[in-house]
């Protein structure tokens, strides 16, 4: 079967992510059956698809008439039989019980089309196993959609022993075709990427609390502020259910051995069903208690180098096994859990040596099999690395840097075209959010495209279509940033990078599209033009933090809308529509979202396109002119005589005169 053949899913489960899998396939354009074993669970799966479609209109990220076309696509069913009838492709998504399973594909197998390929969402379980139920191993394999699947860009699209290539691309493919990224697990193995690496480490957060080396408080504020993770590793349990990672990790222990023995407290937390905020109380009281509320100044240096020594052998056992390599684990975990680097990137960054090392020393005190270094992990150490060493410095895709060429960044997409150097923040599931070693990597990329001639025009964007920038990732820098030195310099390190666009001698475009807070409204406000989508929300909720703009905010923004304007964006702290902010002056065009690509595009190319040294010198004397309006007129003086003696001018006239299109080639 090849992908153009698909045109009919069936998803067996209308829970959270049956009827999420059933949305994306229906907005996907596949006709859909979403089936379960009573009608009101059935029923409420489809509100909730209603519900979801609605807002996702309600929000602009799709048109009414598109959501009302792809509710149009979901049929509901309680008979399996009738279900499955026009299926090319069945979802499993029922309880994550191998039993559950194995008798829901026995019942499958009778009524499903000869031709259907079978997937399950497990998180976890053998997909070999349950292929062997079927009537067609090799058209069986693993899709591993995360929660909330509307919203969650990764999809694991895992092999199982008897699986055919033609599947594991076919199923690839509809991931594709449903704007999803898929990572492909080569290996059948417990957890897959990232469920392999977030249950160890959640149960090594917990042998730490139950060996009494540190507090759950200090754990959780080392995970979330001093490695950058998201969430605290308690945290992140009680948000997901104690009882699943549990018994992932059961099953891990099954298959993989002693090293995967759950902790005790994460037993007593299940036989207390205490199970997080499902229940009201996990390892944080959300009734009677605060909740999560981690200190982020409880940062322990002993406990950050334990956590990512675990990871990293977690990493190593997976490549170790051919399960995955190091790129596809950095992206399935960046993408599915939301880590601000991949695990096997900030295990090189730590040093592997340095994390070896701490696992020795762990092995030796307690003996503990999970503290055993793996033969790769010693491999990776002495080669330089899971990635292979290097010095690390960007570097163009055949060291040049010239026009055509791709810049070689961890967290931005660099590329120039036609004159355009467009540099695309590539940190989607942060929202784009900027941390240190964005700025570091924006930096040098401005000073290389500024010094690059062929490029004309710098085009700024946002990978995804959630956010340009959310902002600063307060997360990565709060441990530095609670030092007031530290964060005095964090501020100046980014007015030096963003000042570098408005310093640019070529104009700078933002293409604005999502969410545009804080930091990012202070990176666009430092291109010479804005153009945003009609769905943008934009604004500096830095005062509702208790901050203010230390990016230059303060001072670029009352520039470009007036003191006033500024004083009330910053003051307020509220959000802002693309059309409002156009009205006063700081978005320069609206455009309904599916036209902003092509708009900044072309609005790039036309300014490409332009005068180069007259661009130059304009900027210069609009510049100079802020704080001395003399020295402004001198500086437009000085550019107006320098380009009366330019190719550029003569150009420019013997175009005009012959009412062509001139081109300028900056000389």
């Amino acid at each position: 079967m090849q992908l153009d053949d698909v045109q009919h899913v069936t998803v067996l489960g209308a829970g959270n992510m049956g009827h999420g899998i059933a949305e994306v396939a229906a907005l996907a354009g596949y006709d859909v059956s979403l089936r379960d074993i009573e009608e009101a669970l059935v029923r409420d799966g489809y509100d909730q698809i209603e519900w979801s479609l609605g807002k996702l209109a309600e929000r602009d990220r799709i048109g009414d008439d598109e959501a009302e076309a792809a509710l149009d696509r979901v049929q509901t069913f309680v008979d399996l039989e009738a279900s499955l009838a026009d299926a090319d492709v069945v979802v499993e998504v029922v309880p994550e019980k191998m039993a559950i399973k194995k008798d829901v594909y026995d019942e499958v197998v009778e009524h499903a089309p000869a031709e259907a390929v079978f997937v399950t969402n497990t998180s976890s379980l053998s997909i070999t196993e349950l292929s062997e139920v079927t009537d067609r191993p090799e058209r069986f394999c693993g899709m591993h959609f995360f929660n909330p699947p509307v919203r969650m860009d990764l999809v694991e699209v895992i092999s199982g022993k008897h699986t055919s290539e033609d599947t594991l691309d076919l199923i690839e493919g509809l991931a594709e075709s449903m704007g999803k990224t898929p990572v492909r697990v080569r290996k059948d193995s417990p957890g897959f990427v990232v469920n392999r690496i977030l249950v160890p480490l959640m149960n090594e957060a917990a042998w730490i609390v139950e060996s009494g080396d540190a507090t759950m408080e200090t754990v959780d504020s080392t995970a979330k502020f001093g490695m950058g993770l998201p969430m605290g590793s308690f945290e992140l349990a009680d948000q997901v259910g104690v009882d699943v990672g549990y018994h992932v990790l059961e099953y891990m222990h099954e298959t993989l051995g002693e090293a995967y023995r759950p902790c005790p407290l994460l037993v007593e937390k299940v036989e207390a069903d205490e199970l997080g905020k499902k229940t009201g109380k996990g390892f944080y009281d959300y009734e009677d208690g605060d909740g999560a509320r981690i200190p982020s100044d409880a940062v322990d240096e002993d406990v950050r180098r334990r956590l990512l020594a675990v990871m990293a052998n977690e990493v190593a056992g997976l490549i170790g096994d051919d399960v995955a390599d190091a790129p596809a684990i950095d992206r399935a975990v960046t993408l599915g859990a939301g880590f601000p680097d991949g695990p096997a990137t900030l295990a090189d960054d730590e040093g592997l040596p340095a994390l070896v090392d701490v696992l020795d020393a762990l092995h030796e005190e307690t003996g503990e099999a999970r503290y055993e270094a793996t033969d790769y992990l010693r491999e990776a150490a002495e080669a330089g690395g899971f990635h292979g060493g290097g010095d690390g410095d960007a570097e163009s895709a055949d060291g040049e840097g010239g026009a055509g060429d791709a810049l070689d960044y961890d967290a931005l997409n660099v590329v120039v075209e036609d004159r355009v150097g467009h540099v695309e923040i590539d940190r989607p599931h942060r929202m784009n959010t900027i941390s240190g070693e964005l700025l570091d990597e924006l930096g040098d990329a401005i000073d290389r495209l500024d010094a690059d001639d062929e490029v004309r025009a710098i085009l700024l964007s946002g990978a995804g279509d959630r956010a340009f920038s959310a902002g600063a990732d307060v997360q990565s820098m709060a441990a530095g940033g609670a030092d007031p030195i530290d964060a005095v310099e964090l501020s100046r390190r980014g007015q030096r990078t963003f000042g570098k666009l408005e310093e640019s001698d070529k104009p700078v475009v933002a293409a604005i599209d999502g969410y545009c807070l804080g930091g990012g409204m202070e990176l666009a406000t430092a291109a010479d033009m804005r153009v945003a989508s009609e769905r943008s929300e934009l604004g500096q909720p830095e005062h509702d933090l208790g901050l203010l703009p230390g990016w230059g905010g303060t001072q670029r923004l009352a520039r470009i809308v007036g003191e006033g304007r500024a004083k009330e964006i910053i003051f307020t702290a509220e959000r802002y529509d693309a059309e409002t902010l156009e009205g006063y002056g700081f978005v320069n065009e609206v455009v309904p979202g599916d036209e902003l690509d092509e708009r900044g595009r072309e609005l790039a190319e036309s300014l490409a396109a332009g005068p180069p040294i007259a661009q130059k010198y304009t900027k210069r004397a609009m510049h100079a002119g802020r704080t001395d309006a003399e020295a402004g007129l001198e500086v437009e003086a000085m550019g107006f005589g320098h380009v009366m003696n330019t190719d550029d001018l003569v150009e420019g006239v013997t175009a005009f005169m012959g009412d062509g299109e001139p081109e300028f080639e900056g000389k």
